[in-house]
């Protein structure tokens, strides 16, 4: 029997786009809100496909952090003072999203599940999300 789940997540991050020209180039913060759908078959003798708290735990990850692409040369000098996590690019919305769904995959590999994300969408602002789809 195969579920789906949902949950929903709100964290608060900063950050800035190297190469993007306009106001998100300053380095500035938001209230994420991070959706997450999984699908899969939950374990036999629970009935869970995975704990909530697990997707959870996963993105809180990034609660409260500075996120920079690991090019920008703010990184060095914040890390004096503040531990950074680091961007193969601009840590967009759509970015993030790639790196949570990659994060669910190891913690459902590590915990040996057997899910997939279906989808998740991270809000930048309250008009404002990337959605990434299987």
């Amino acid at each position: 029997m195969k579920v789906g789940i949902y949950k929903e997540v709100q964290i608060d991050t900063s950050h800035r786009l190297l190469y993007y020209k306009g106001k998100c180039a300053n380095l500035h913060g938001h209230r994420w809100k991070v959706e997450v759908w999984m699908e899969g078959e939950p374990d036999p003798a629970t009935q869970i496909l995975i704990d909530y708290s697990m997707i959870k735990q996963v993105i809180e990850k990034y609660d409260h952090q500075i996120i920079l692409n690991e090019d920008d040369p703010m990184v060095p000098r914040i890390r004096e003072f503040h531990p950074v996590i680091t961007t193969p690019g601009d840590p967009t919305s759509e970015l993030i999203a790639s790196l949570i769904r990659d994060d669910l995959y190891v913690a459902c590999r590590d915990h040996g599940i057997k899910a997939t994300v279906k989808k998740i969408r991270v809000w930048e602002s309250p008009t404002s999300c990337a959605e990434l789809a299987e």
